[in-house]
Formats: C-alpha cells, structure tokens, sequence
C-alpha cells in the first residue's frame, strides 16, 4: 500500500496519499464520486488556476492579501496554467453539482504549492478570497469555453472554409448531375455544391463569434447566491480587467450575478451552435461518403485520399475514414448538447447545479469538432481526386436537363422527351431532336449544361 499523511478540513482528519498535493476535501471528493473515472478536462483546471490568479493579483492590490501570499499563489496558479501537475486534480466530472470539489481540488493544490517555502497559504481563507465555487465554477466555464474557441475552434473552422473554398475554385470547371431526394436534378457546378459547404461554416463561424460577448460576462463577484457576500465592492470589475490583460480577451463582470449563478444560458446558447456546426459537418461529411461511393457500382465521382486498408477480409478496399470520422464526431456533439440542455434546466433558485457535466460536455464538443475539422480539411477535402469520366457520362444521359425546354416547347411536351430518353437510355438532345422542330444548334443552346449552371432562362 502507498504510504499517506493525515489531513484535516471542518469535518475531521482523513488520509491522503502522502505525494498527492491536494488535501482532505478533495480526498473526500474522490472517496464520495467513484463514478466515471473521468476527471473534469485539462482546459477546464486551467481556467479555474486563471480565476485563481487573478483573485490573488486584485485582493493584493486592495490590501486584503499580503505580498508573499499573493506571489505564491500567482506562482503556484502559474504552473498550473501551463499545464504541470495535471495528476493531481482527479475529481469526477459526475461530483456536487456546483463544481465544489473541483473548486475546492485547485485551491488545495495552490495551498500545498505556496506553502513550500514555510509560508502559511490557506486554501479557504487566502486562495478562494472574495471567491465562493458558485461564482468561480461557472466563470471558470465561460473563460475555457471563450480559449478554446479563440485559440483553437474558431481558427480550424477558417481554415476549413478556405480549404473548401480553394478547392471549389479549382474544380469550377466540373459540371456534374445535381441530385435531389437522391435522385438525378439538374446540373450544378462542383464549385456551387462546395460552396454550398463553405458557406455552412462560415456560418457556423458567425454564430460562434456571436456569441462570445455572451460569454465575456463572468459570475465573479456574485459569490455565493448572487449578492456578492465576502467579495469587496470593487472585486468583479477589477478581477474582469486583470483576467482580460491575462488573456487578451474582453471580459467584464455579469449584467446580472443571479443570472449568472443561477443559469447557464450562455454555455446552453454556445452547445446549440455547436450542434448546428455538427449537423453541417454531418452533410459535408455525407456528401463526400456519397461522391466516393464505389468505385464500380455506386456514383464514383471523387476518389477520397486513400489512408487505411479498408477491410480484414477484402483485400484492396478503401474506405472514407474520414468523413466517417467527422459524422461520429457530428453525433456525439449532438448527443452533448441534448445533455447540456437538460444541465441548463438544472437552475434551481440561485444556482445551477449541473455545471460540471455542462463543462465535461461543451468543452469536449469543441475538442472533438476542432480535431475532426482539421483532419477532414487536410486529409479529404483537400487531398480528394475528380473522376471526371464518372460524371460526364451519366450527365450527357440526364433526362432531367429537359427542364430548360420547358419555356420553349411546354412542360408537357418536355416530360414525353424526358420519358422516352430515361426508357430508352439515350442522351436527352438526342431524344429532343426527334420529337421537338428544335434544331439541333438550338438544342446545344438550350441544353449546355455549364450554361444551365447559371441559372436564368436558357436559349
């Protein structure tokens, strides 16, 4: 058995393992929640070192802490932002609703850390100052969700988008057979269907940044139920600078502590966008399934990025891991979001009381899509081949292409061509040249497809 040390809290003495750096509540934390062995993400345990940090910097500059303690603290919070001792914090996710023990885990950790040197540093009384988990945890939240949407979502999403967007441009010559309902429409250029695409980002990326001024307002400073008991008059504003200066981002203090404490709307608003983002990736990621079907029997368009033997049994088969990828990772995100809107129900009276699973699940959705987004920018979107045979061939035979006749010779008259050329699998001008006093050059005319991409009345 490891050797431990004795540790006390208000309810008593308990062991602890003797090189943990955490102490008695975290301990009953992790006796208490034997549940998933998932512990609360890295980005998460930073974002709550930076509460930390900045507390400690603004209560010295209001003279109620002293220099040393605030040095240690800062230094202790500082290692934790970059990343180190990243073991020491294996809380559950599924804990006390309010996040306490993971409140408590950190504050503890910086405690064990600032006191080092002989310098007495409590976790309660010097690194939680001003501070109550009701208001750190959810503030916590919202400065890890606004990193890792500026640091790493937001600019993979661009990148996609100009990769789509590139691509489209160097295919602008492809016209291929348009489909809806899955079956043959007229024709659209590879560069309109692509950027079809592009523009579902772009999107997704506007409605991200959207709401990021919606996740600059903190809880900090509400503490405990909103009122702000134990925090001085100046804490909120002050920590909100100091957290800006931190990061680089634009926070400020709450519009209102009790909305802040007791909902999470915001965090509800950024999973509803990311779920949004998730079903556009899923029909990215299906369209592209769909274009590389085959090779033989099914549409054979593109030819995906060949990565992985695609089967245990079938030599040579290949198959589209990467969309498939991107559509589990489409599902999962949305399957997260169904959590977290029951998590943003959870606000009963002056605090929501889910944000730790809210937290396990927006901040994993956005690691999951920035992960898949790059790969599916990289390695299928960009690395993709046409097979511009597959898609001549079944485009010249389209009866569909008989729509442009329409304004000419009558919808009727238009449906009999396209009934005879579908019966007989002959190519529609064909077909219009024997029923239609069309001449042949006219129904070139008519019936170019590259021309019936741009849309208007053709002829």
């Amino acid at each position: 058995m490891s050797q431990t040390r004795i540790e006390r809290d208000s309810m008593g003495e308990l062991e602890v393992p003797q090189e943990a750096l955490y102490g008695a509540q975290t301990q009953r934390a992790i006796d208490n929640f034997p549940v998933s062995g998932q512990p609360l993400p890295p980005q998460f345990i930073r974002a709550v070192a930076r509460v930390k940090r900045a507390a400690a910097e603004v209560n010295f500059d209001l003279g109620l802490l002293d220099e040393a303690r605030a040095k240690a603290i800062i230094e202790a919070a500082d290692a934790l932002i970059d990343g180190q001792y990243g073991d020491q914090f294996p809380v559950d996710v599924f804990q006390t609703g309010s996040g306490t023990s993971t409140n408590m885990n950190v504050n503890e950790v910086i405690s064990h850390l600032a006191s080092r040197e002989g310098l007495e540093v409590g976790p309660n009384d010097h690194v939680n100052m001003g501070q109550s988990s009701n208001d750190t945890i959810p503030t916590a939240l919202h400065i890890a969700c606004s990193l890792e949407l500026q640091e790493r979502l937001l600019p993979t999403l661009r990148h996609l988008q100009q990769m789509i967007e590139e691509k489209g441009k160097s295919l602008d010559d492809v016209v291929k057979t348009g489909r809806t309902h899955l079956m043959d429409a007229m024709p659209v250029r590879m560069s309109q269907e692509m950027g079809g695409w592009a523009d579902q980002v772009a999107q997704s990326i506007e409605r991200l940044e959207g709401v990021m001024s919606r996740l600059a307002r903190l809880a900090q400073g509400g503490t405990a139920v909103g009122t702000g008991i134990n925090a001085h008059p100046e804490f909120a504003e002050r920590f909100a600078r100091k957290l800006s200066e931190h990061t680089g981002l634009s926070f400020r203090p709450s519009d209102s502590f009790f909305a802040s404490l007791g909902s999470q709307d915001a965090t509800v608003e950024l999973s509803g966008h990311l779920k949004a983002y998730a079903c556009a990736l899923m029909k990215i990621s299906n369209d592209l399934r769909w274009m590389n079907s085959g090779p033989l029997a099914g549409l054979g368009e593109i030819e995906l990025e060949a990565l992985q033997p695609g089967s245990s049994i079938m030599p040579g088969k290949v198959n589209p891991v990467i969309p498939e990828s991107a559509a589990q990772v489409a599902s999962q995100v949305i399957g997260n979001d169904a959590a977290i809107t029951v998590g943003g129900q959870s606000g009963n009276f002056q605090l929501n009381v889910m944000l730790p699973l809210m937290a396990h699940n927006v901040l994993g959705s956005i690691h999951l899509l920035n992960n898949v987004s790059r790969l599916l920018a990289d390695k299928a979107i960009k690395s993709f081949n046409v097979r511009r045979d597959s898609i001549e061939q079944p485009l010249a035979k389209n009866p569909v292409l008989v729509t442009a006749l329409n304004p000419v010779i009558g919808y009727n008259a238009a449906a009999q061509v396209a009934k005879k050329a579908y019966q007989e699998g002959r190519p529609i001008i064909d077909v219009a040249e024997e029923q239609t006093e069309l001449s042949r050059e006219e129904l070139e005319r008519h019936l170019d497809p590259a021309h019936l991409t741009q849309g208007g009345i053709q002829g």
